[in-house]
């Protein structure tokens, strides 16, 4: 969940070079920050606590260096434990994403031969366990030897001052080689090095790449030469920055009706194939994680809804422990922004061992949940720097819901669905429609707790909802199965507590307006999204009927609400505390 730049090759000037790449990846963590250049016959190092923001570097000019932005896993937020980690002698640094599972038995035996640490992290054994296998080799057979000697899920860079050279390794978290002339860059995110060259190699996992003066490949362990492949990052991963807009979140939530637009547009032909092998299969299953699986659940409500067919659904963490049903019949769907989200990519690697057919559904080709696919669909989302995620989940939206209509037949009518709530949200975006939102957020802005409650295929929108609240602006927020309020959650109801009600033009109405009175019954205070007014709202959110694409547009307003409360509290909406947008640890 860290971010990871480096960079080798002719360029003097890179510790600025660095940083702007490690802003670039901020959103993959941002409680510490640090980088390490080499400088003569010496490392060069400047960490810091907290946010990069527009800080600046105090290190020297130099053609090599390596840089890293934090989410803490072993150790407190200290500048101690901020990476880059360095050996004894000072020759070597590590950046680190993942998890050393065994370092504590590393660490007991690197101390009883000397090795002196500074931090608590699991990190910073790995500098010295190169520094002892160095001893009686060269720096790559030392790296290639002390990253056999760890266990879990980790990506590693390192630089040594006495070889001039960048070497890595991956098994899980991601890495990409942006090749240059005569020049390499590496980081955690293809993004990262958009900027700077479009040619790039993505590691594979249990691959080591040695970067000087060349770009070597190795498989591990056992080290032996393999041949790169080299491949063309996509010109949409440049940083567009965020333009007229004060943050990338709100930026991202007005890109929405142009994204639904473009898959309306340009989906059918591949939306339409993965209805085939969905048919085809004999079990078909969603995955995602956080704000993918309610993409996954509200999936699962159209398919039943609209195709009349079902799939089964879970967050992607539990399903390693649905996995004993797999055959080689089944289809796994995953669903994930990033496609790197190692609660995605963990069971998805136990399903292809059991000869599982996967799909992707994801917005960045060439990640790891992108490679490991028999197929993929790309959201086309375009870079999400907010870590909250919005437009990319009315992107899966739109993908899941012409996909069920695809599956009936009547992909044109999905299509024409997508197209409208692209029109609708259009209009909620607009300037009489935000200044309701904003008139309730201020209410929302006393209240400590919100409950929102929906039905059907409104449920996971309330889920949803809730997500994006609780997020960004911190606020306790529960999204409830209507029909669950009265089997334990009412309890919690009392004068004037806020409840936000999804009631669409659909078989749920008179079924979620009984439960938002029997809760105004109780002093809450309700607060409608639906197609029309009525005496139980004290709030009334108005988003048009448009059959089942209503439910893609009704959560606009919960993810408007959750950006004004943010606001309305001075906090961060992009970074919201705790939080990182890739989640490549368990």
């Amino acid at each position: 969940m860290c971010g990871i730049f480096g960079y080798v090759g002719k360029k003097q000037d890179v510790p600025n070079m660095i940083l702007d790449g490690l802003k670039l990846l901020e959103y993959r963590g941002y409680d510490s920050w640090g980088i390490a250049v080499k400088d003569g016959d010496q490392i060069k190092v400047e960490k810091h606590v907290g946010k990069i923001g527009e800080a600046k570097v105090n290190l020297p000019d130099s053609n090599i260096g390596i840089g890293h932005t934090r989410w803490a896993t072993h150790g407190g937020v200290t500048v101690a434990n901020s990476h880059p980690h360095l050996d004894c002698s000072k020759n070597i640094a590590v950046v680190h994403n993942g998890i050393i599972e065994n370092y504590i038995e590393l660490k007991e035996e690197l101390v009883k031969k000397g090795h002196k640490f500074v931090s608590d992290t699991d990190t910073e054994v790995f500098p010295h366990l190169v520094e002892e296998f160095l001893k009686t080799n060269k720096f790559g057979t030392a790296f290639r030897q002390a990253f056999n000697s760890i266990k879990g899920l980790n990506a590693i860079v390192a630089i040594n001052i006495q070889t001039n050279e960048i070497i890595a390794a991956k098994t899980g978290s991601p890495l990409i080689i942006g090749v240059g002339d005569n020049e390499f860059y590496i980081s955690s995110d293809p993004s990262g090095i958009a900027k700077h060259t479009r040619k790039a190699v993505f590691l594979k996992d249990n691959e080591m790449v040695v970067l000087g003066k060349n770009l070597e490949l190795f498989s591990l362990p056992s080290g032996s030469n393999l041949s790169p492949t080299f491949e063309q990052l996509e010109e949409s991963l440049k940083e567009e920055g965020k333009g007229e807009y004060k943050h990338f979140m709100i930026k991202e939530i007005y890109e929405q009706p142009k994204v639904l637009q473009n898959i309306a547009d340009n989906y059918s032909d591949q939306i339409e194939k993965l209805g085939r092998s969905i048919k085809d299969a004999y079990g078909t299953y969603f995955i995602g994680a956080g704000t993918a699986y309610f993409a996954c659940l509200g999936g699962a409500y159209l398919f039943s809804k609209i195709a009349k067919v079902h799939v089964n659904t879970e967050p992607a963490s539990e399903f390693n422990y649905l996995e004993d049903f797999l055959t080689d019949k089944s289809l796994i769907i995953a669903l994930s922004q990033s496609g790197e989200t190692i609660d995605v990519v963990e069971p998805l690697t136990r399903a292809k061992k059991k000869g599982s057919k996967i799909v992707a559904i994801t917005n960045v080709k060439g990640s790891s949940i992108y490679r490991m696919s028999d197929s993929q669909i790309l959201l086309g989302a375009g870079p999400e720097r907010a870590v909250a995620s919005t437009k990319a989940y009315l992107a899966k939206l739109s993908i899941l819901l012409m996909l069920a209509y695809a599956m009936k037949g009547e992909i044109k009518t999905g299509k024409k669905l997508v197209e409208e709530s692209s029109s609708e949200i259009k209009r909620i975006l607009s300037e009489k429609s935000l200044d309701n939102i904003k008139k309730i957020a201020s209410f929302l802005n006393t209240k400590e707790h919100v409950f929102i409650i929906g039905r059907g295929a409104s449920y996971p929108s309330a889920q949803e909802g809730a997500l994006k609240i609780r997020e960004v602006s911190y606020v306790h927020a529960e999204g409830i199965a209507g029909g669950e309020l009265k089997h334990g959650p009412i309890a919690l109801i009392s004068n004037g507590t806020p409840c936000i009600v999804f009631a669409p033009n659909d078989e749920t109405y008179d079924a979620i307006m009984s439960n938002a009175m029997e809760v105004k019954a109780r002093g809450g205070v309700i607060i409608g999204v639906s197609f029309k007014e009525s005496a139980i709202f004290d709030y009334f959110i108005e988003v048009k009927d448009i059959s089942e694409a209503s439910y893609i547009s009704q959560i606009v307003p919960l993810q408007l609400l959750s950006y004004y409360l943010a606001i309305l509290k001075n906090l961060d909406p992009d970074k919201p505390r705790n939080l990182a947008k890739s989640v490549t640890v368990k």
